[in-house]
């Protein structure tokens, strides 16, 4: 498994501190975060999921616990839109040029904007994907909001 990925490049231009991960990813899981989380030793509130969202038909991302489901609603109200649904996993993969599962919030094809539950922002440390299936990245929250100028919002 490569440690260079998009993401850890588009990490180390942001000047963000982090720590990298491995673990045997489960491409068979039901929920791919849970399974991070469990193989990474680490409490599931701690392993932030990357989701790739509509929102008005426009792209969003969208990062929160790996225990947590996002509020559609709460999200588009956030972002100022009437609406929002999951985006298919295949245009999540061609707008990200990640493969599921290995989707970061970072060195994305194109910058869309990016929204951060309040409680993952909150945490003191958290594991994010570093652009891989099998690859974390450990950091603290508010870097990644800095970095990426992200929205913080009650999205779960």
């Amino acid at each position: 498994m490569s440690r260079t990925t998009p993401a850890t490049l588009a990490l180390d231009k942001a000047g963000v501190a982090y720590a990298l991960a491995t673990y045997d990813y489960d491409s068979g899981a039901e929920r791919v975060g849970l399974q991070a989380a469990e193989a990474l030793g680490a409490p599931p509130g701690e392993v932030l999921k990357t989701l790739m969202v509509k929102a008005d038909g426009k792209p969003v991302c969208v990062i929160l616990a790996s225990d947590r489901e996002v509020s559609m609603k709460k999200l588009a109200a956030a972002v100022g839109a009437k609406s929002a649904e999951m985006m298919k996993p295949a245009d999540a993969e061609r707008m990200t040029g990640y493969r599921v599962g290995g989707v970061s919030a970072f060195g994305q094809k194109r910058i869309v904007p990016t929204v951060i539950d309040a409680d993952a922002a909150a945490l003191l440390q958290a594991f994010v994907n570093a652009g891989q299936r099998g690859l974390q990245a450990r950091l603290v929250p508010a870097d990644l909001v800095r970095a990426l100028g992200a929205t913080v919002a009650a999205i779960s």
